[in-house]
């Protein structure tokens, strides 16, 4: 699409009240566009997006110019996957990449990734569905703090909602499940996707993950889920499918975001470890 159909079609956006607009003072008197309270409430009625929560400052100027560094990031960090799929000849369209989708941990807590990702790997009968949280850190935050995400993930991993005024299951029935297991039939893996610094300053920020992995209060999680990283310039220069991914537990090694668990860390069933995103229906 040129430019200039891309200008005509978001200023009848902007026309209809759907999306608004802030310039950036600093960056060649940039346009940035957003959507408006009415146009977060339009697209939300749409069935991809049934689960998601909008911040309630999705649609305030004020907020939107205070966040355009971080969500320019998580945008460009998106087409890089659906760049990497058409290349590959996978499926990842735009609204298969949905950013701050809230995964609620009770008494007020939520659990809220950059994004969303689903990524349909494969074709014809041959395909699996990937899913992944997608954290993208522009080093504006310590790397202590970064590397707490993995506890917040764990917690999410693990949380099972007490209902209030209900009795605990009676011996022999089904406990309840994890609340995560309501949206996703194998829990999505954990990226990290690093900006904002330099080569030591990447390394520091994984070497704040690894710390974490070896926290025993996450073991049951990351033999479940892989947790990887990467830099952005990596991501943008060989594809998001290279081999450009850190393990948090073994940062020397450089693995694709789509590797299976190896066999010796995977808690799933023999039968389920060679593939363990199954083909499961687009949602």
């Amino acid at each position: 699409m040129r430019i200039e159909q891309t200008r005509r079609r978001l200023a009848k956006l902007r026309d209809e009240g759907l999306v608004d607009r802030i310039t950036l003072p600093q960056a060649g008197r940039t346009r940035v566009w957003f959507a408006t309270q009415y146009g977060v409430q339009v697209a939300a009625e749409w069935p991809e997006l049934r689960d998601w929560q909008p911040s309630k400052l999705v649609a305030d100027r004020t907020a939107a110019r205070l966040r355009v560094g971080h969500a320019l990031v998580v945008t460009e960090t998106g087409l890089a996957f659906l760049q990497d799929a058409r290349r590959r000849g996978d499926v990842c369209r735009p609204l298969d990449w949905i950013p701050e989708v809230s995964h609620p941990l009770g008494n007020g807590e939520a659990v809220i990734p950059d994004a969303l990702l689903y990524y349909r790997r494969g074709s014809g009968d041959d395909w699996s569905m990937l899913r992944a949280f997608v954290e993208v850190d522009r080093a504006t935050m310590g790397p202590e703090r970064l590397a707490a995400k993995i506890s917040a993930y764990a917690r999410l991993h693990a949380y099972v909602p007490v209902p209030v005024g209900r009795p605990r299951p009676a011996f022999g029935q089904e406990p309840e499940q994890e609340t995560w297991r309501r949206r996703y039939p194998l829990f999505p893996r954990l990226l990290f996707v690093l900006d904002g610094t330099g080569p030591a300053g990447i390394e520091t920020r994984i070497n704040a993950l690894r710390a974490a992995a070896r926290d025993p209060a996450v073991a049951g999680f990351l033999r479940d889920v892989p947790v990887l990283a990467a830099p952005l310039v990596d991501l943008l220069r060989n594809g998001p499918s290279a081999p450009v991914w850190r393990p948090a537990q073994d940062p020397d090694r450089q693995v694709t975001w789509m590797q299976s668990p190896t066999p010796a860390t995977t808690a799933h069933p023999p039968a389920q470890s060679p593939r363990p995103w199954p083909p499961e229906p687009h949602p």
